[in-house]
């Protein structure tokens, strides 16, 4: 019987947690600052409801075989409390984060090796403690490595798709490629953008381009309608639901611009690759939010 802690108890935290209770109900921990009495998830295909085991003392936390971290990206500081008592020499630490440096958050508390990075396509949001709501598509994405595989595994009789990939690099970066316009409406303050109007295409385009030639430096390979097709797909400005980054910002909450934009600049700039757009943007969103580009804790 494999033992799982996730931390974080968030729109993503908390599916994950509700899928693998539904599996094994006495195997899951969930480490929160909120409490909440049980996990009611309402899923594509009915309500999970669960009650996986509560931590809300890294004290009293024992070592297990898988911790997902499933916090904010800037919140690295704060999920290592939790990281010290769970991880042991065989741990894995699957990182179900946004950005392409998973591995490097996480390197000064964990050995390397015992990280698994996690693409997470998963649309669902969390309207009260313990309570959420998972709609549309949903895939993780790992390495095919053996701990990517093993973790694959664990996920193989829930409703969630977890799919190993040989090619971990391409998949992170189309993820922040098709992010990386989410910081337009989020500086903006609109849900979407009139995607009928040249400036609109121009602007999300150019934002994608930067992140494709960053991407293909880091050995991305991504192909060269990526940007047409994320323009075509890119919310209107009737579709009313806003990204993460912009609701984030609506709520006051702090913005993960760093790990999604900030990357972008960060690493063409090791690799002279130019990111002018989002460089504008991040500087924007820095303005509304001073600590964006240099946050490292809020708490787990």
């Amino acid at each position: 019987m494999v033992s799982v802690a996730v931390i974080g108890a968030g729109a993503i935290g908390g599916t994950v947690a509700a899928h693998l209770s539904a599996i094994d109900p006495e195997s899951v921990a969930i480490a929160s600052r909120t409490p909440f009495d049980r996990l009611e998830v309402q899923t594509p295909g009915g309500v999970l409801r669960a009650t996986p085991r509560p931590l809300t003392d890294p004290d009293l936390a024992r070592e297990v075989d898988v911790v997902i971290v499933a916090t904010k990206a800037y919140d690295v500081a704060g999920t290592a409390v939790w990281l010290r008592p769970l991880v042991g020499p065989h741990t894995t630490v699957a990182v179900l984060q946004n950005g392409v440096e998973h591995v490097e958050r996480f390197a000064p508390h964990v050995p390397r090796e015992q990280i698994l990075p996690v693409v997470v396509t998963l649309a669902a949001h969390r309207s009260a403690p313990g309570r959420i709501t998972h709609s549309g598509r949903s895939e993780l994405i790992v390495p095919d490595s053996g701990r990517g595989i093993r973790f694959a595994e664990l996920f193989a009789p829930s409703a969630l798709t977890v799919t190993p990939t040989s090619d971990f690099v391409t998949a992170a970066w189309r993820k922040l490629a098709l992010n990386a316009p989410g910081a337009i409406t989020a500086t903006m303050l609109v849900p979407g953008l009139d995607m009928s109007a040249p400036a609109s295409q121009r602007l999300v385009r150019e934002v994608v381009h930067e992140a494709i030639a960053v991407g293909r430096a880091e050995g991305a390979t991504l192909a060269v309608d990526l940007a047409d097709e994320i323009v075509a797909g890119f919310p209107s400005a009737r579709d009313g639901s806003p990204n993460s980054l912009h609701a984030d910002r609506l709520a006051g909450r702090p913005l993960e611009v760093d790990a999604r934009n900030g990357a972008v600049v960060r690493i063409g700039s090791r690799h002279a690759v130019p990111t002018p757009v989002n460089g504008v943007l991040v500087d924007l969103l820095s303005i509304v939010d001073p600590a964006a580009t240099t946050r490292q804790t809020v708490g787990a």
